[in-house]
């Protein structure tokens, strides 16, 4: 691991702004509604900066969460992955998203940008950097699909020339539920354990993903947000939601993390949708709509070479 300089002060500011720029965007295009702010305090050590807005005339809810934390102790989460690391002070921040949106045709997102710092007296900080940012519709449309990947590999360009090849196949591998054996939706970006060429190569990199995140996704929003729908596609993309609940719940090594380092569960589980639902072993008609999303869409695909696109 590296063990170069780390300036956490830098991070923090880039995080805070980058929350403040996104929340501002939200609002932008949702004709009125506000974010409702939290500010808290965690009692082993830091805090965060919680936005929800909910009941909007375009997202149900939209969490943008700031967190910097830290601890004498890492929780079994972190040390399960990094058993050198028990004993270690740490930090950990970072911003992190989800949007769940009310009309079934503009996909649920998520992006997340995070630093993780570990320390021991006498040695040198190990510190890494994670995020990305993943798309799960209900009712995909292929354009949407490719522009959302098209802006993935843009920003990874920058930082090398495998980059995003190597963080689309570990978001596919990620966010995958194998007891469903399907993925959580049509991927993006996944990365941790990052320090590969230093400190301020590697944050330039997490700049380059959390500034692309509201390009990727806006458009989409924009093409979908005002499309029909009925009780059907309400009832499927509750049905769907319920398999994000599923990931998060299960899976998920941020919200373990968060929940077993002594985290607001508030912050940590406003990733939840307010509404889901479950229907014992539901099928979708054949070669319907939905069927199309679980046939075609739920599975790892390389979207951008299948239309011969390169880089």
């Amino acid at each position: 691991m590296s063990t170069d300089r780390v300036d956490v002060a830098a991070v923090k500011a880039y995080l805070l702004d980058l929350q403040s720029r996104l929340c501002s965007a939200v609002e932008a295009v949702e004709d009125g509604t506000r974010f409702h702010e939290d500010l808290w305090e965690r009692p082993d050590g830091g805090g965060g900066r919680t936005r929800v807005l909910a009941d909007g005339p375009l997202m149900e809810q939209a969490g943008i969460n700031f967190s910097h934390v830290h601890g004498h102790q890492l929780p079994p989460s972190a040390t399960a992955q990094r058993p050198e690391l028990a004993g270690c002070s740490f930090q950990a921040l970072g911003v992190s998203l989800v949007f769940h949106p009310r009309n079934p045709h503009v996909p649920t997102t998520h992006a997340n940008v995070r630093l993780f710092v570990a320390e021991r007296p006498g040695a040198a900080p190990v510190w890494w950097f994670g995020g990305g940012f993943d798309l799960t519709p209900y009712y995909p449309v292929h354009e949407d699909v490719l522009h959302w990947h098209r802006t993935a590999r843009a920003a990874c360009a920058d930082y090398a020339p495998d980059a995003y090849d190597r963080f689309k196949a570990a978001c596919d591998r990620y966010f995958y539920l194998p007891h469903r054996g399907e993925t959580r939706g049509v991927g993006g970006l996944f990365f941790d354990d990052l320090n590969e060429g230093g400190f301020d190569r590697c944050f330039a990199f997490l700049r380059q993903v959390g500034d692309q995140f509201w390009p990727a996704y806006a458009p989409i929003v924009a093409r979908r947000r005002d499309t029909p729908y009925g009780e059907r596609e309400r009832s499927f993309q509750l049905y769907r939601r319920g398999r994000y609940v599923e990931f998060n719940l299960v899976y998920d090594r941020g919200t373990l993390f968060g929940l077993q380092s002594g985290g607001r569960t508030e912050s940590i589980l406003m990733s939840l949708p307010p509404l889901a639902r479950w229907a014992y072993d539901w099928h979708p008609a054949p070669d319907s709509a939905e069927a199309v999303l679980i046939r075609d869409y739920l599975k790892p695909r390389d979207w951008l070479q299948e239309t011969g696109e390169t880089a």
